[in-house]
């Protein structure tokens, strides 16, 4: 009977996810032997790991050492450009693609994140979580490949635009309305009522850097 290997950590979904929960911030110095002790791996992956970060730009060089990136404002607006494309094409794809058991999936996502609000943190999760199963239910692999690069620089925005006063409930209301619209079948209302809902989000996040909040997902 042969023996069951050891689960190998992944350092780069670990780094990834440390920064998405915000471990480390934009501006935070990334150490390897600080990160190999933290994640109970060996240097050379924690290195690999860094490196492929780097050039996904998720880190920069400052000096020798290397940093999580930030978004200046130019950048925030081009990457809500590309967001709202991509999600919009998501959308009108699971229109005409989604089973019913993934409409299900998503209109009980809908109403289970309910108990989430008042918590923005938990509730941003919860949020990539209902877009994710919107991207897989494109059934377009490509796009969803896409989708996940645009996330993951998503996690260098250090707060969440749900922590506005009100976004939550209104941001639950969209995502009704983008599932309904997929129910539908219609692949023009799924669209714009994501690319609305991004619009949205991306207005709330300039008031709360206009506010001094910072920046967020």
């Amino acid at each position: 009977m042969s023996e069951m290997k050891p689960v190998t950590k992944d350092a780069y979904a670990l780094i990834l996810d440390a920064i998405d929960v915000g471990i480390y911030r934009p501006g935070d110095r990334l150490v390897e032997s600080e990160l190999a002790e933290r994640f109970g791996v060996s240097r050379t992956p924690i290195r690999e790991a860094l490196q492929r970060l780097e050039t996904q730009s998720l880190l920069t060089r400052d000096g020798r050492s290397l940093i999580v990136a930030s978004l200046n404002h130019n950048q925030l607006a081009e990457l809500y450009v590309v967001r709202g494309a991509l999600e919009g094409l998501a959308a009108r794809l699971a229109a005409r693609h989604a089973t019913d058991e993934e409409v299900r999936v998503l209109r009980a996502m809908v109403q289970e994140d309910h108990v989430l609000l008042g918590d923005p943190r938990a509730l941003s999760r919860a949020n990539r979580r209902f877009h994710k199963q919107v991207h897989l239910a494109s059934h377009n692999r490509f796009l969803v490949q896409q989708l996940d690069l645009v996330h993951r620089s998503m996690a260098l925005l250090a707060t969440t635009s749900l922590a506005a006063a009100g976004r939550g409930e209104k941001a639950l209301a969209e995502h009704a309305a983008i599932v309904d619209a997929i129910a539908a079948h219609d692949g023009d209302a799924a669209d714009q009522a994501l690319r609305n809902h991004i619009s949205t989000a991306y207005e709330a996040r300039l008031r709360l850097d206009a506010a001094g909040y910072g920046r967020g997902v």
